[in-house]
């Protein structure tokens, strides 16, 4: 199984003072998305808008980032990965974007909200 998850998706569900340090909110789900991983028989790949100026410390986690910049970067990016990570494994897709949700569901993937990832993330 591979969990792909969409990183501002998931910053983003919840109104914690992120947007005022985004690198020090995306190397802290890193953080927990790697604890989580610990627990797990998953592959999981978190996916970034752009590549980050430092790579936050991860054992267990891949860390991945958008080819091209724009609106939607990264949901394009997971999109485009989706068919090789399908032909691999199976594959959980998180986000909450509606867009991308139809797309990965239609490709064969499932897809988890990002509110309750996040809950399971919080519990480590």
């Amino acid at each position: 199984m591979r969990r792909v998850v969409d990183a501002m998706n998931v910053i983003g569900s919840r109104p914690d003072g992120w947007w005022r340090d985004r690198a020090r909110a995306i190397e802290r789900l890193v953080g927990q998305v790697d604890r989580w991983a610990e627990h797990r028989q998953e592959r999981v790949t978190v996916m970034l808008e752009h590549e980050p100026r430092e790579r936050p410390p991860t054992e267990r986690v891949e860390i991945a980032w958008a080819s091209a910049a724009g609106r939607d970067a990264a949901d394009r990016e997971i999109f485009a990965r989706l068919p090789g990570w399908l032909a691999e494994d199976e594959v959980v897709v998180v986000t909450s974007d509606r867009d991308l949700k139809a797309k990965a569901e239609a490709a064969g993937a499932e897809v988890m909200p990002s509110r309750p990832f996040r809950a399971e993330l919080d519990l480590l």
